[in-house]
């Protein structure tokens, strides 16, 4: 029978989507992964992989997970100017964002109805739509 190591889906992971499974990111992908679908920061996912004795600079944590979107492995956020988490989950959906507390929950993607969009400019189509409604603590 053939043991299974508890990096093997990380790595399998990354290499399905064309990245090298360094230690870092193996690292880091097990700790985005495992749990299930989440949003988090970069400086969140930095103090995770601190807390878990993994050696990353903050500079590496933003550099992989600009590459972990950009291979379709996560979904970047923008809630706010200079404000952004990461979605483990890719599917087609939206967010709702509490500005007191910084909590990012997801919206099924067909409970939004929008009844018009604005033309594309010439030359492009639309790729997709993205809503993020704001909401407070009452």
């Amino acid at each position: 029978m053939k043991t299974i190591r508890p990096f093997t889906r990380a790595i399998d992971r990354l290499s399905d989507a064309g990245l090298r499974p360094t230690r870092q990111r193996v690292a880091l992908a097990r700790l985005l992964f495992e749990d299930g679908d989440r949003h988090i920061s970069a400086e969140q996912l930095h103090r995770e992989a601190t807390e878990a004795g993994v050696k990353v600079s903050l500079a590496t944590v933003y550099n992989s997970l600009n590459q972990f979107t950009i291979a379709g492995l996560l979904r970047e956020v923008a809630v706010e100017a200079g404000r952004s988490y990461f979605d483990t989950n890719t599917t087609q959906h939206h967010h709702f964002f509490n500005d007191d507390t910084g909590e990012l929950q997801d919206i099924p993607g067909d409970s939004v109805v929008l009844s018009a969009l604005p033309a594309a400019p010439e030359n492009t189509v639309i790729d997709g739509v993205d809503v993020i409604v704001h909401i407070r603590n009452k």
